[in-house]
């Protein structure tokens, strides 16, 4: 009951239970539901190596043989003389006595004791019960250690899952504030500044402190008010277009399902990635005459985010290269690792057409309202 994985059962049970029975001869088999086999695992008498290492492990195909049988009928059998059952597979020797348990738990199946006697009749009713109750013994105890090591792989799982999601956060902050886009937008500031157009200046250094403010406060959270995030993409997408010479323009507007939903609460940094992933593709590519009509449409267990974006100079063949800056994390990899951790169920379409030189492009992007 101490052992605490498979193996060292299957060989304690071989060697300090078996071997005081005084058999001497047993093969302890486990099951392979994949391949529909048994497989030894451990073994007592000829077949027992002395390190407890296996080179040619036996195999039985479930329903083959007397042990076959057993582990497909979940039954144990008691075989007085192996000459007259047909079922009985030799194997290094000839032996006359088979006593064959299966070791299961439940109706769940999780191998087998076999064991052999060279003489006719050796094994016992009382045998027969002692190996069944050590039999359901073991079946309890591998039952625990799987479903403890079950246990400690979800957990390392989901701790693996929360490292890369806690480096995808990071990621995406370093992504959206990164020395480029950072420098550039003081950098334009600073003109406006030596230029002494203070108005602007001002506007412009306001809308920057107040992404910075926002993204170091989002850092540590998953979700967002829809609003506070709309705020953000404004102040975003200003700034963007600042820095990139006026080379884009953009509209937002915003419907609710009623006048009762008063806020709405949407995982954080999907929608500022997805914009930063369009932008900055644009930008690698020079595309001109670009303009993004933003609906955003709030319902109760949804928000619909509805991305109306037209643009020259993004041709097809340009588009299916999916082209980044190498730092830029892109927002598909996020949504994915999203509904993976988090269940959230987002779901994303993409859709493209081309007319005299004009792209069109729309996105259709859902997100599950959290309040």
């Amino acid at each position: 009951m101490g052992k605490e994985n498979e193996e060292d059962i299957l060989w304690d049970v071989a060697k300090n239970c078996i071997s005081k029975l005084g058999f001497v001869d047993c093969v302890i088999y486990l099951v392979d539901d994949n391949e529909n086999i048994l497989v030894q695992k451990a073994a007592y008498g000829p077949k027992s190596p002395k390190d407890r290492t296996l080179y040619n492990p036996v195999k039985i195909t479930v329903g083959e043989g007397i042990t076959g049988s057993v582990a497909k009928t979940g039954k144990a059998e008691l075989v007085l003389d192996t000459s007259k059952d047909p079922r009985y597979i030799e194997d290094d020797d000839n032996r006359l006595s088979e006593i064959c348990v299966p070791i299961i738990y439940e109706d769940i199946l999780y191998g087998v004791i076999d064991c052999e006697h060279p003489e006719k009749g050796f094994f016992t009713d009382r045998h027969l019960k002692l190996l069944l109750a050590i039999a359901s013994i073991c079946a309890i105890k591998i039952r625990s250690v799987r479903a403890t090591k079950e246990l400690i792989d979800k957990q390392e799982k989901l701790m693996s899952i929360k490292e890369e999601m806690l480096e995808l956060k990071l990621r995406a902050f370093n992504s959206q504030l990164n020395p480029h886009f950072v420098f550039n937008s003081l950098n334009a500031i600073q003109y406006f500044i030596t230029t002494q157009n203070t108005k602007f200046a001002l506007d412009y250094f306001s809308t920057f402190s107040r992404l910075v403010r926002f993204f170091l406060k989002q850092l540590g959270k998953d979700s967002a008010s829809l609003y506070n995030e709309i705020d953000m993409l404004h102040w975003y997408l200003k700034l963007q277009k600042l820095r990139y010479d006026g080379s884009f323009d953009y509209t937002i507007s915003i419907e609710k399902e009623n006048n009762d939903l008063k806020e709405a609460v949407i995982p954080s940094f999907v929608i500022p990635m997805l914009f930063e992933n369009i932008v900055e593709q644009s930008n690698i590519y020079n595309v001109t005459n670009q303009h993004f009509n933003i609906n955003i449409k709030a319902l109760k267990t949804v928000v619909e985010i509805e991305i109306q974006y037209q643009c020259k100079g993004l041709e097809p063949d340009i588009m299916e290269k999916h082209d980044y800056r190498e730092d830029i994390v892109k927002w598909e990899d996020q949504v994915e690792l999203l509904n993976t951790v988090k269940g959230y169920d987002i779901s994303h379409k993409t859709s493209s057409s081309f007319n005299d030189g004009i792209h069109n492009r729309n996105i259709m992007l859902q997100l599950p309202n959290l309040v």
